[in-house]
């Protein structure tokens, strides 16, 4: 089991390595992340894209992952994102 602070470096390492992920991903992936990342960092705020139709999905997304806790989310995000890299992932 990771410490803390390892599994905080090792979050902080598989959100950039996705921010500078420049393969297109399919919205699915997007949005797991996107609500992962979010409970992660106990950011809780309604989502801020101009577009109706987007905040409905980054909402649904959040309301599906809402009853993990800030621990497996970190964890879960780092899965996703290693999925992601380890398989040079794209939306063929």
């Amino acid at each position: 089991m990771k410490t803390s602070e390892e599994l905080d470096l090792k979050f902080q390492e598989a959100v950039d390595k996705i921010n500078n992920y420049t393969q297109p991903l399919p919205a699915d992936l997007l949005l797991k992340l996107y609500a992962y990342y979010k409970i992660a960092n106990k950011n809780f705020s309604n989502p801020g894209s101009k577009k109706p139709l987007i905040n409905a999905f980054k909402t649904n997304a959040l309301f599906q992952a809402k009853n993990i806790s800030e621990r497996e989310a970190k964890e879960k995000y780092i899965e996703l994102a290693k999925y992601i890299l380890d398989t040079n992932y794209n939306s063929k």
